[in-house]
């Protein structure tokens, strides 16, 4: 008989795999911070500051106590975390970085045939590649605009269709960063600052090299141990590390002894076999409850990335609506979901004004069924004042 998993176990089953159900959403320190990171997988970054950056915001949405220089501590100092790329730049534990390994080949394959990548680099990529290696290795942590090489033309007008001045330089430093011949030591002004990978990656680390069977099965036992449960695509997808292909092989041949098949119960009440992870029944039935408090999540959080999941799981239809010009906009610029204990509730449209010390509610739209009581929006104005007191701002002002 196949195990059956209801729609709100398998909620919040998921919340708890994501960080965001612990039960007495106790303090935290610095030191916590790896182990948070490695329970989601990765934290996307994102340059985007409306209210705050997407890294900030995710380890905040889990954690009160959460500061913002404990990720530069790991990352710059203690090197227990590191920069590369998921479904997009991304901070992943440095216990994962042997992994990215085959995903450098992968990388090197994928961009080298990009039109976008070769219109910016030039018509002798390997030349300008070496030369900016080079350069990096003589003369120690750089930043694009720091880079100077023969054959660069970054001091010509940026050509027609070009995107925040990439040159030559810049795409070659992009292209050894993705392939793993450097990597990003620190941030300055929110630039990345390569390094050669060995003077960033610990030696004990740069030492492992494992197989691409094993590549293959870390990828898929790692995303079921997050996720839970999934088909073949949501597995493969969770990393965007392998194809559909290679995770439907390990599901049905190499792995079939590190999961099991069962249904799951949809937000419209509808049942679908998936893969899980072998431990999923006992495990739904020892999750706490997730806090009751209002949060407002990142448009950018893992576990809202996977966009038909999250409408099958939660019924809850999330689009970024950043790059849609204002007049097709449905909601807001930056709009954030708003979860309370174990469902979505609605969204809303916030924006942070260091200048005037302000924090904006420039929208708030409730899911159906959702009435605004005043307990609901006690909630929501706590949530608000949390974030006001995170971004040192002095009021919370609504303007719709």
């Amino acid at each position: 008989m196949t195990d059956k998993i209801s729609n709100t176990d398998a909620r919040r089953l998921f919340l708890y795999l994501h960080g965001l159900s612990d039960l007495k959403d106790r303090e935290r320190e610095d030191h916590d911070l790896p182990k948070m990171i490695n329970k989601m997988g990765f934290v996307q970054i994102d340059s985007i500051k409306t209210v705050e950056r997407a890294h900030h915001h995710i380890l905040f949405s889990r954690h009160r106590s959460y500061k913002r220089e404990w990720l530069k501590k790991h990352l710059e100092d203690d090197r227990t975390l590191f920069e590369n790329w998921t479904h997009d730049a991304s901070i992943i534990p440095m216990t994962f970085f042997p992994y990215w390994r085959a995903r450098f080949d992968r990388a090197k394959e994928k961009i080298s045939r990009s039109k976008w990548w070769l219109k910016r680099i030039g018509s002798e990529p390997d030349k300008i590649c070496s030369e900016v290696l080079n350069y990096v290795e003589t003369n120690g942590p750089v930043r694009a605009r720091d880079v100077r090489v023969a054959s660069d033309i970054s001091n010509q007008k940026s050509e027609p269709g070009s995107w925040w001045g990439w040159n030559p330089s810049k795409a070659a430093l992009v292209f050894l960063w993705r392939t793993g011949q450097l990597a990003v030591a620190g941030r300055k002004n929110f630039q990345k600052v390569y390094d050669v990978t060995k003077n960033v990656v610990p030696k004990t680390i740069l030492e492992l090299e494992p197989t691409l069977e094993d590549f293959v099965s870390w990828n898929c036992i790692t995303a079921l141990e997050r996720i839970g449960f999934g088909t073949e695509s949501e597995i493969a997808r969770f990393w965007n590390g392998i194809s559909v292909g290679e995770a439907r092989s390990w599901c049905q041949e190499k792995g079939r002894n590190s999961l099991k098949k069962i249904e799951i119960e949809d937000a419209e009440g509808n049942w679908r076999k998936v893969y899980a992870r072998v431990d999923i029944t006992e495990l739904a039935t020892m999750l706490p409850d997730p806090p009751k408090r209002v949060r407002f999540l990142s448009p950018f959080d893992p576990l809202i990335r996977d966009r038909k999941r999250t409408q099958r799981l939660f019924g809850f239809d999330f689009k970024i609506e950043i790059f849609i010009p204002e007049r097709k906009r449905e909601f807001g610029y930056y709009v954030c979901p708003i979860l309370e204990g174990e469902r979505f509730i609605g969204r809303i449209e916030l924006k942070s004004h260091k200048e005037s010390s302000r924090l904006t509610v420039k929208g708030l739209w409730l899911e159906s069924g959702i009435i605004l009581t005043k307990s609901l929006k006690k909630r929501i104005e706590d949530e608000l004042n949390r974030w006001k007191n995170f971004m040192a701002l002095n009021t919370v002002e609504w303007t719709f």
